[in-house]
């Protein structure tokens, strides 16, 4: 189970490096199209428009591309992301559904195909990863159900008569 967890979560890491990618190709080339047709939207200076595009480059590839990160320390270390790295995670899938509602009116089904897809394998990946591995059994407190198996709540594994 391990490895399949941890292959899930390199998986989504590549295939969330490759997005980053064209991301940031795809925004480059929309501000040399903007900057080269001397465009302006509501009288906003064509140059500034392309700084805007390069600066969307860097912002959302650096987003996409951190997540990439999270899920690939998470495969190699085989430990789930916790706290504000699990969020960011969470708000990574977020951003997918929504721009997977998108892309259904603006660019057709397969785009929609391809974001659920990167959608449920973020998912996947913070599922196999759940809160029950967030804290490693050596770390629990003493007396924890669960801790052997048959125990639950009450039931002690020590014995009580003389």
């Amino acid at each position: 189970m391990a490895g399949r967890r941890r292959a899930v979560a390199a998986v989504t890491a590549l295939v969330l490096t490759m997005e980053a990618a064209v991301l940031v190709g795809l925004n480059l080339f929309l501000g040399k199209v903007a900057d080269a047709q001397q465009m302006s939207l509501a009288g906003i200076e064509p140059r500034a428009m392309t700084i805007s595009a390069v600066i969307g480059a860097v912002l959302v590839g650096g987003y996409v591309l951190g997540c990439a990160l999270i899920l690939l320390r998470t495969a190699i270390r085989d430990v789930p992301p916790r706290g504000f790295w699990r969020i960011v995670l969470i708000s990574c899938a977020v951003v997918h559904g929504v721009l997977g509602a998108f892309c259904v009116g603006l660019v057709g089904w397969p785009a929609f195909v391809l974001m659920m897809s990167i959608l449920g394998l973020i998912v996947w990946s913070l599922t196999w990863y759940g809160e029950a591995m967030a804290e490693p059994a050596g770390r629990r407190p003493a007396g924890h159900p669960g801790e052997h198996p048959g125990d639950g709540p009450g039931v002690s594994a020590e014995p009580t008569g003389p």
